[in-house]
């Protein structure tokens, strides 16, 4: 019996199951991708990414990526990066250009094994997060146990992060469901828990929507440094510490945001057809 070769990387502890579907059609439906997802009786992942066919001529492939529970998202920063890595080393290049659903990202290769993507642009109207009403996104007011007041940031999906005084403390596997699945987010939110160190140091967990707790979410460190400058309380570039390690995190001039890290491959390995059905 075939089976699909696929590629187990991470990003600070961000894990994904990687296949290749350039030379074959791959495509995956919510309760297949959920089954490869589980830790138990699956491979197990955060997000499962199928590389396809770049449909923009700039890009030099597409990434398609989908949550543990299977939904669908359009964005995912450390992916980003390790799908990235695969494309230079193909290339033996130090630059990629990655397409998503929520745009082309560029990546390029840093010095002591990094890669740097660039993240697209920052939105924080509430008509792009989306909310489900309007309201000032630096102030939502949403709140739920020890959580409350966030600010909301789009970073090609929706983020709600709120400012703690002890990152560690907060119960972010009992508060992150109910505040993920809250009537103001429509598309659910990834739900942050930032602590701020000092104006260069922010130290973060994630609730990811979709996935849960996360021991990184890339885009969920752009959205607390976007999130910390707005609030005055950092500069525009920031060390965010996550539970997997840190992420080096620039929000430019020009609104884009710039992500810095590591990613690592794991192992390799077959997923047979029987998983799928």
């Amino acid at each position: 019996m075939n089976g699909l070769p696929f590629i187990k990387m991470h990003g600070l502890g961000n894990d994904f199951v990687v296949l290749d579907g350039r030379a074959q059609t791959i495509s995956f439906d919510q309760a297949q991708a959920k089954r490869v997802a589980d830790r138990h009786t699956g491979i197990g992942c955060d997000q499962l990414i199928v590389i396809e066919a770049a449909r923009d001529s700039q890009a030099d492939a597409f990434m398609r990526i989908r949550n543990a529970d299977g939904h669908e998202v359009a964005a995912c920063g450390n992916a980003a990066r390790c799908i990235a890595d695969i494309l230079m080393q193909e290339k033996g290049s130090d630059h990629a250009i990655i397409e998503t659903n929520a745009g082309l990202l560029d990546a390029e290769a840093r010095d002591g094994g990094l890669v740097a993507v660039d993240m697209g642009l920052v939105r924080h109207d509430w008509r792009d997060i989306p909310l489900s009403k309007a309201v000032d996104t630096l102030h939502m007011g949403i709140e739920h146990g020890p959580l409350k007041d966030p600010v909301g940031v789009n970073i090609g999906n929706p983020h709600a992060v709120f400012f703690v005084d002890d990152a560690e403390a907060i119960p972010l596997d009992v508060v992150g469901p109910v505040i993920e699945h809250h009537e103001m987010f429509p598309e659910f939110a990834n739900v942050g828990a930032a602590q701020v160190i000092d104006s260069e140091t922010i130290r973060l967990r994630v609730w990811e929507r979709g996935s849960g707790l996360t021991q990184a979410c890339g885009t969920g460190a752009c959205a607390a440094l976007v999130a910390a400058h707005r609030r005055g309380l950092t500069g525009r570039v920031a060390d965010v510490r996550l539970d997997g390690g840190t992420l080096r995190i620039d929000w430019l001039p020009d609104n884009h945001v710039m992500m810095t890290g590591a990613v690592a491959t794991s192992f390799t390995g077959t997923l047979y057809p029987s998983l799928l059905e």
